[in-house]
Formats: C-alpha cells, structure tokens, sequence
C-alpha cells in the first residue's frame, strides 16, 4: 500500500528531525520541501539576487538544479551539484526562503517534483502548506506545532551544537518574524488542513513526539 504523510507546522517546530526519524522506523521516503526552498534562497543569495525582486528570482530559477541523495545513510540536499545540506540551515538562508518560497513560480517550480515523488512510493513530507496544497489527499495530515519560546529554545540549542555563534533573542525574533511572513503570505500560507490533526509538542520530548506521529499513522492507515 502506497500512502503519503503531510507535516505541516511553522519553523523550529521540529517537522525534519521527527520526519526523519518516523521515515525510518517506517521504512518510507522522507522528503524534505524545506531544503528545497532553502536551497533555492541559498543559490539567490549566493548569487547576489535581490529575494524581494520577484521577477528577478523567477528569471533565476533557470540555473537552479536540486535533488536529495542519499549518501552514507543520511539525506543530504544537492544545489548544481554542491552539497548544500548545512549551508541552507543558517539564519540568513531561512529567513531569506520565507521570502522567495511565497512566490508562485517558485512553488510551482518544485511542487511537481514532490507530487511526482508521493506518486510511486509512500513519503512522509514535511513543509508549510503539504496538507493544504501539495499533497490535499494524504492519507495522514499532521500539523505540528509548540510555543514559540519552545521552538526558539530547540533552534538555539540545534545552532549552537552547529558551531554556529547566535544569541536566543535573535533566534526567537527571527521564529515570530518568519510565523508573521508564513502565515501572511498570499500564495499557499501556513494553516491548519480542515482534516489535519494538531499535534503540539510544546510538552514533548523527541522521542515522545515520535512516537505521537507513529500511533497517529497506524490510526489513520493501520501500519
């Protein structure tokens, strides 16, 4: 049986890692629309693009190339052939994809190549707007969320563990500013599916959370 599971939630609410992990417990593909996006605002940046020049980012879109391999077991994201996996997880480059992934052309730029992905085999994908527009008949639709303090905590926590040098004020305005811009956006904001389950992990450890997506699969599909 082929299923697809849609997580939905804002940043730092821990949408990859448990994705990740639920993926291999369950034998499934994980796709990450995140590192999609991100790498397409690294590549802007990288490149000197002005983000808030929409034309200017689409026209760019011709020289952008992503694909996600798998190297030595983990998932690892693939911009023109560059290993971009911890270059797209830095501030600039987050904050910078929540600017460029609300256009439409870039939407629509990778949406067919996750839809053609759920196709063939069962995916967990995590994102913004899976449940609501990528992927609208997923037998799961999660939407997984914390406090914002909380989301902030784990951020600086995982920054930190990087090597990255960040203080948590900034981590925790950037997590407000980008919940803002997500859930403001005109094309595909961040919301809630009609048919989604919350899942607030505010009081929840990894594990825990884990194992809450887990029984919510089994629920909905019985595996």
């Amino acid at each position: 049986m082929i299923y697809s599971i849609a997580l939905d939630g804002p940043g730092g609410a821990g949408k990859s890692s448990i994705a990740k992990q639920v993926a291999k417990q369950k034998g499934i593909v994980y796709v990450d629309t995140g590192a999609m996006y991100r790498a397409i605002a690294l590549y802007m940046l990288k490149n000197n693009i002005d983000i808030h020049d929409q034309p200017a980012v689409v026209r760019a879109l011709s020289g952008v190339e992503i694909s996600l391999e798998y190297r030595d077991g983990t998932q690892c994201v693939i911009l023109n052939g560059e290993d971009v996996s911890t270059a797209i997880r830095e501030n600039p480059v987050s904050m910078a994809a929540s600017v460029t992934s609300a256009y439409k052309e870039v939407r629509a730029f990778l949406m067919d190549t996750q839809r053609n992905v759920a196709k063939t085999t069962s995916v967990i994908m995590d994102g913004r707007d899976i449940g609501t527009v990528v992927l609208p008949d997923a037998q799961v639709k999660i939407f997984l969320s914390a406090d914002p303090v909380v989301r902030a905590k784990r951020r600086h926590k995982e920054l930190l563990e990087k090597g990255q040098t960040v203080d948590f004020e900034t981590v925790l305005s950037d997590i407000q500013q980008r919940d803002w811009q997500d859930i403001n956006r005109t094309e595909a904001p961040l919301r809630q599916a009609d048919d989604a389950v919350l899942l607030d992990t505010s009081d929840l450890d990894f594990e825990q959370s884990v194992k809450a997506v887990l029984d919510l699969i089994e629920e909905k599909v019985g595996e």
